[in-house]
């Protein structure tokens, strides 16, 4: 149950603002080992006296019960100076009225006695104090396992508790064995300066005091509501049929857990009517011995020793039978006829490898998608196999008009692009009817167009003649300079050979062309 400073109020954020007290809050909702007052509604009868005694909370759920002096009234969150030796302490008012009678009969405190008491509610001062003191208790606690730890001590500082007042400090520890710290209080002395008293708690008290989750998840009981530790034995783990693994029985102190003696009772009383795990059968086929018992169905696993793989299933009541004709010296028949079946909802039913399946939470494999690259297969035409790829559809083109079959006798591409210009040029005009035009008759009596000659026929025109040079002769040149560096071995008035082009010394004019490292080396190196 959480204080109302912790439930309501909220940051900027919107989340839990909390009181901040860190166990100290006002109200004493959210401490350790709170007990809820039922009776606080509740109006006193006429002529009948408020109980005057008040049970107040100090540090991790330590309590004690004291008396206040009837001239002030207290009430529950009530911060107060209580009696100390030597000193004050500084503790909270956690219950008051007709329930601390109960508390006191059940911790066995005396009213009659001697019953400490106390002083006055606390003031600012008083409060200013306690808190400093409150922290300093962390560092002073690092401090101390340093210290203990140089003197080779065999024991381990859990917590450290100053006094309302600051004149005293209480330093709990543990250990398995008895411990001489004689000179580890006068170092704590001389390094703190104040009163030590060294209290030495159990291990299952340790726990009660610093608190924890345990492996339920839920806070521990022995710091929350848990008050009394008995001791627990490993003969309850065996009476409820658990495994003894030290480290699933054990809690946060490294002990028993309380909680096997929880359900301890019901299990031994379900034991009663059954046979001891220890019992052996005497069968036709052989010996058999109790494998596993399950008190709540009051079935039992025998095996026979020669096999011990296969467990047969028996009930209770069969086992007795078979127990009563063994003390007669006879012997029962085999455990096939005594076995009971036991019923398997198939569609429920899961395989211990399938649920503990390594890949059980992977993601299952997509399918790939067909690549955009690969071609699409069409449907199978008539006198076609369905896998066989369709031709594509010959694209007509006006330039190239030429018939089939002159591909076929041996037409041969042209390789250079002025060829194509002019073969396209010569087909565009061979299709109009212009004088001097030749038909030439094919040996398949196909006719085929021959370009048109401007003049007539070449054998008609007779040679050529030779065109005129109005230059003039050559005048003889100087040797000349490649790179600007004269050539060796050259005379005045000749002429020096010219250099030769490499193909790999050309500029490309093709934007096209890709330039191929690999093959501009392999030429290079053939010229050479």
């Amino acid at each position: 149950m959480a204080c109302t400073n912790c439930s309501t109020d909220k940051d900027s954020n919107g989340l839990p603002k909390g009181c901040q007290n860190k166990g100290t809050c006002g109200t004493d909702g959210c401490n350790k080992l709170a007990v809820f007052d039922w009776l606080s509604n509740m109006v006193y009868p006429t002529g009948t006296e408020v109980y005057d005694i008040v049970e107040v909370r100090f540090k991790n759920g330590r309590k004690d019960f004291y008396r206040y002096p009837k001239e002030i009234s207290i009430s529950m969150g009530d911060i107060v100076a209580t009696e100390s030796s030597p000193g004050h302490d500084i503790g909270i008012v956690s219950l008051v009225g007709e329930l601390v009678k109960v508390q006191m009969k059940k911790k066995k405190a005396d009213p009659n006695g001697e019953v400490l008491k106390i002083y006055r509610k606390a003031t600012q001062k008083d409060i200013d104090i306690w808190q400093e003191a409150r922290n300093r208790e962390e560092t002073v606690k690092v401090r101390a396992r340093e210290m203990a730890i140089a003197l080779k001590l065999e024991m381990k500082i859990s917590d450290v508790e100053f006094q309302g007042d600051a004149s005293k400090a209480t330093f709990y520890y543990t250990a398995s064995e008895r411990v001489d710290f004689r000179q580890l209080i006068k170092d704590f002395a001389r390094e703190f300066s104040i009163r030590i008293e060294m209290k030495q708690v159990g291990f299952r008290q340790e726990a009660a005091r610093l608190g924890g989750i345990g492996s339920c998840g839920r806070e521990l009981c022995c710091s929350t509501w848990l008050t009394d530790f008995r001791s627990v034995n490993t003969s309850a783990a065996r009476y409820q049929q658990l495994s003894l693994n030290p480290q699933k029985l054990a809690g946060q102190c490294g002990k028993l857990k309380c909680c096997l003696n929880f359900e301890l009772d019901t299990y031994l009383e379900a034991l009663k009517d059954m046979p001891d795990s220890d019992t052996k059968l005497m069968t036709v086929k052989g010996l058999a011995v109790c494998q596993k018992i399950d008190i709540f169905k009051g079935q039992m696993w025998f095996a026979y020793i020669n096999n011990s793989a296969n467990w047969y299933v028996l009930s209770t009541e069969m086992v007795k039978e078979i127990v009563a004709l063994n003390k007669k010296d006879q012997k029962g028949q085999e455990l096939e006829s005594y076995m009971l079946e036991v019923e398997c909802d198939e569609a429920d039913f899961k395989h211990v490898t399938e649920q503990d399946s390594v890949t059980r939470f992977d993601q299952p494999k997509r399918k790939k998608k067909p690549s955009k690259n690969k071609k699409k297969e069409a449907p199978a035409k008539e006198g076609q196999e369905g896998n066989a790829p369709v031709a594509k559809k010959e694209r007509s083109n006006n330039n190239d008009a030429r018939p089939k079959q002159a591909k076929q006798q041996g037409d041969r591409e042209p390789n250079n692009k002025q060829q194509v210009r002019n073969r396209n040029k010569n087909r565009a005009e061979g299709t109009k009817e212009n004088e001097g035009e030749k038909v030439v008759k094919q040996t398949n009596g196909e006719p085929k167009n021959v370009r048109k000659e401007k003049n007539g026929p070449r054998e008609q025109r007779g040679p050529r003649e030779p065109k005129a040079d109005n230059r003039g002769p050559r005048e003889p040149k100087g040797p000349q300079k490649e790179n600007n560096k004269p050539v060796e071995g050259a005379k005045e008035g000749e002429d020096t050979p010219k250099a030769k082009h490499h193909k790999g010394n050309r500029p490309n004019r093709n934007k096209k062309f890709k330039k191929d490292n690999s093959n501009n080396s392999d030429n290079s190196n053939a010229e050479n």
